[in-house]
């Protein structure tokens, strides 16, 4: 019996290799941050090192992602941090999107949601793990923006508008 379920489980793990998620290679940076807003060269290397990953449109893969169903878990965490939160594509949203997305950084950097744990743990994305001094770094380049918005822009622009809630059918 336990070597039929054995045999069971091992068939359905060499069937699932076949079907991978598409993986975030575009490198479409057409409405990247950068064109918009001054990136110093020491915040560009660390968004690069602990967000691009899952916020722009190119991931650097490891080797493990050939592995199923570690390809589908990584390719959910890249999708939603896309949806989140894309400096690739970060220009191209409303500017009072953009506005909101600066505080978010600076929120989720400050109280240490981001990067996320499951990334930095088990010793795979050391170099993702933020010192104090980066943090830092990231909260004043994002505090920076907000201010250049609210100088070019007139307030009202930057709010962002209510949605009013759908109705019950």
């Amino acid at each position: 019996m336990f070597k039929k379920i054995a045999l069971g489980l091992l068939a359905i793990l060499v069937i699932i290799q076949l079907f991978r998620p598409e993986k975030n290679l575009s490198d479409d940076q057409t409405g990247n941050v950068a064109l918009k807003y001054p990136v110093s060269g020491e915040v560009k290397e660390i968004l690069r090192v602990a967000c691009d990953d899952c916020h722009s449109n190119k991931t650097t893969y490891p080797w493990y992602v050939n592995i199923q169903p570690v390809a589908w878990f990584l390719d959910n965490h890249v999708r939603e941090g896309k949806r989140e939160l894309n400096f690739s594509t970060f220009t191209k949203l409303p500017v009072a999107v953009q506005n909101h997305k600066f505080d978010e950084i600076i929120e989720m950097v400050d109280e240490k949601e981001m990067p996320l744990k499951s990334y930095t743990s088990l010793g795979l994305h050391q170099e993702a793990n933020l010192t104090d001094q980066q943090r830092q770094l990231i909260i004043n380049w994002a505090k920076q923006q907000m201010t250049m918005l609210k100088n070019e822009y007139p307030a009202d622009s930057l709010k962002m508008k209510r949605r009013m809630p759908k109705a019950e059918s």
